[in-house]
């Protein structure tokens, strides 16, 4: 006789033990080691490359500072990511909390950083102070180097914990920060490096803060790869490149640049639109790319799609029994770059791929309807440009929606 299976889900069947004893607490960076993928999205080839923006981008805030020029990212053999900058230098002094060197808080404490409000950065992408502690957790190894004007120092730390307190080596006159690390591959998939995946991203800082050379070096091969960057042009600039890459007709000759202040809070838009039927728009906060957008991608679509509406109906391109256009419509070949710099930026997570600031949405909204206007009304031939270019987008729309009710009927 068969016997019947009461526990097919492999229950156990004696108590489990669960008490005071299960709870774990994971001390300094050995939760970033367990939980990888929280601070840095995967361990995929995205996370690995994660570890050097995150570097990266704290050479880009001292940029932004106003501290440095010229930051240089070499790829080494063994994959081994050096980071340089002519900044200010990360603090040597003591920090009082700790009672240890800042550079070595900085590299070993989460939430450690000097971003959090203080008067070392009004603005920056470095906002929970995690990034050069993450990084030096899930590395290998990692070696920092900090000239203050004065004195050379130098710090190694093996998977998180230093190897031996900070040091003088030399005497220096210069300033800035060097860091040096190989990724832990007992945490990454693969650790290989994929250049242009790089390139991208520097091409971007350099857009984003006109002004600032930035230098990637490939040094693995027998030859060595070397690429500058440097744009005074800054993202108009980003958008003459986009379409240059994608080998499309501009429809007006020059790209679209607006910016306003408010405060300490910035906001810049450079817009073209060309021949083809595709949008592509690029959001950033404080030089960190928006994938999932947010509040200031939600503010210019409005923004946008208002003023079109507003104009086509003002100089009656638009019937009174026409509908309006739609979102869709007017941003119809459409390249769109958007950066917003704000003093307490809000992202959801440690990637920040999503901008939260309900302010971003309204600098950008009225940035965008009030000079976009003012421009269309400067510049009549391209704004009757971009709304044929929408209506044509209308009419394939409508006339592709009739289509589908025909075949389903």
């Amino acid at each position: 006789m068969d016997t019947v299976d009461n526990n097919p889900a492999g229950i156990p069947t004696e108590e489990a033990n669960y008490d005071s004893s299960q709870i774990q607490v994971l001390e300094g960076l050995e939760a970033v080691r367990k939980r990888p993928g929280m601070y840095i999205g995967s361990t995929g080839p995205r996370g690995l490359h994660h570890l050097v923006y995150e570097i990266v981008d704290n050479s880009i805030d001292e940029a932004l500072a106003g501290y440095c020029s010229m930051i240089e990212v070499d790829l080494l053999p063994g994959e081994i990511i050096k980071v340089s900058d002519n900044g200010r230098g990360i603090p040597v002094g003591t920090q009082s909390q700790t009672g240890l060197p800042a550079v070595t808080v900085v590299f070993t404490i989460l939430h450690a950083g000097g971003k959090f409000g203080g008067s070392g950065y009004k603005v920056s992408g470095g906002l929970h102070g995690v990034g050069a502690s993450v990084v030096n957790a899930l590395s290998e190894w990692l070696e920092v180097e900090v000239c203050d004007g004065e004195h050379r120092y130098y710090q190694r730390f093996e998977r998180g914990k230093e190897c031996a307190p900070l040091a003088i080596t030399g005497d220096t006159d210069q300033k800035g920060t060097q860091v040096a690390f190989r990724a832990d591959p007992e945490i990454f998939e693969e650790v290989l490096y994929d250049y242009d995946t790089l390139l991208r991203r520097l091409r971007e800082q350099a857009f984003l803060n006109a002004g600032v050379y930035i230098v990637l070096r490939d040094q693995r091969g027998t030859e060595t790869v070397e690429e500058h960057l440097h744009y005074e042009g800054g993202i108009r600039s980003f958008v003459e490149h986009i379409h240059q890459q994608k080998g499309v007709e501009s429809l007006h000759d020059e790209v679209i640049y607006l910016a306003a202040r408010e405060g300490d809070n910035t906001a810049e838009v450079a817009l073209q639109y060309n021949d083809s039927y595709t949008e592509l728009l690029l959001s950033f906060a404080n030089n960190i790319h928006t994938t999932d957008g947010g509040a200031h991608e939600v503010g210019f679509k409005a923004a946008l799609t208002r003023v079109i509406n507003d104009y086509a109906r003002r100089y009656n391109i638009l019937k009174d029994n026409d509908e309006n256009l739609k979102g869709e419509d007017v941003r119809e070949g459409l390249t769109a770059i958007i950066s917003v710099k704000l003093t307490d930026a809000q992202f959801e997570g440690q990637t920040k791929a999503k901008l939260g600031n309900t302010a971003a949405r309204t600098l950008v909204d009225t940035l965008v309807y009030d000079k976009l206007t003012t421009y269309f009304e400067e510049n009549p031939t391209v704004a009757r440009t971009i709304i044929e270019k929408s209506l044509g987008a209308s009419r394939a729309r409508e006339a592709a929606r009739r289509a589908r009710e025909v075949a389903r009927r």
